[in-house]
């Protein structure tokens, strides 16, 4: 899979220190991945949620921030839509970020 956009996650880990060692966990495993459906996804990240406008809601750094994912499977590409903390995801739709 190819990451679009990792610059977000990267002011968000320059802000939140914690965060930073999760978020490139994750953006290493998603790179190295060839998700072809959700349940791809499902079998690595347990926990994530799978929602309408094939979005993938991610818990980082032991559930303390979210992350917010649209994939395009058929191209392989992950566009980051939303980080933050859970205060800040209640905020957004994630199905329409």
């Amino acid at each position: 899979m190819r990451v679009i956009a990792i610059k977000p996650l990267r002011e968000f880990w320059e802000q939140n220190h914690d965060a930073e060692t999760a978020l490139r966990a994750w953006v290493a495993e998603a790179t190295n991945s060839h998700w072809q459906k959700p349940s791809d996804i499902k079998k690595k990240f347990g926990s994530v949620s799978i929602i309408a406008n094939n979005r993938a809601i991610f818990n980082i750094s032991g559930n303390k921030y979210r992350l917010v994912v649209a994939i395009k499977y058929d191209f392989q590409l992950i566009y980051i839509r939303f980080i933050g903390t859970h205060k800040q995801y209640d905020k957004i739709n994630a199905k329409e970020i």
